[in-house]
């Protein structure tokens, strides 16, 4: 499914992915997202509503917490599993690429100096089809790896970025130039 605007604008920010990956494992309250988060609560839940309202997260029915306070647990939907981000004008895409990448960046850190399991970077050349093709086997090898309930919890990040043109420096000129 291809996301719209409003999906676009719901994933923009890094601490949404964070809140969507814990919620993914079980559910969280409000008040144990700011906790986990580090964040102040309001500030979370404005968060929490953006998801909602866009259905990346799901209000679970209210249940009674600490000392008898009512509380909603939410839990995410897995709605961003094949959602379609395509490069837009807006600059929105980007927007979500870099809320991605922010994430799993505050997520390695947090889990501590021993958390890397590799990572690899590098550069190619490759057409449109090419790129399609790449995605399509990175896909069919991520989903040969189906979740195995006693394994260790691992994050991954795929992603491919256009790279900025290189200037080609000063062209050699013809010797009609006047040197000043």
């Amino acid at each position: 499914m291809e996301a719209t605007i409003e999906d676009l604008k719901a994933l923009g920010h890094p601490v949404r992915w964070r809140i969507l990956r814990l919620c993914l494992e079980r559910a969280f309250t409000n008040k144990e997202l700011s906790v986990e988060l580090d964040l102040a609560p309001a500030t979370t839940l404005r968060h929490v509503r953006a998801l909602v309202k866009t259905n990346f997260l799901v209000a679970e029915p209210v249940c009674t917490g600490e000392h008898g306070a009512l509380q909603r647990p939410y839990r995410a939907t897995a709605r961003t599993r094949g959602l379609i981000i395509t490069p837009d004008d807006s600059g929105l895409a980007q927007q979500v690429d870099l809320a991605v990448l922010g994430a799993h960046r505050t997520e390695l850190i947090a889990a501590g100096k021993d958390s890397g399991r590799g990572a690899k970077r590098g550069v190619l050349r490759l057409g449109p089809e090419s790129v399609k093709s790449l995605h399509r086997r990175i896909e069919e090898l991520i989903a040969e790896y189906p979740d195995e309930p006693d394994g260790e919890p691992l994050s991954y990040l795929w992603s491919l970025a256009a790279r900025p043109q290189v200037d080609p420096g000063p062209q050699e000129s013809d010797g009609d130039a006047i040197d000043q």
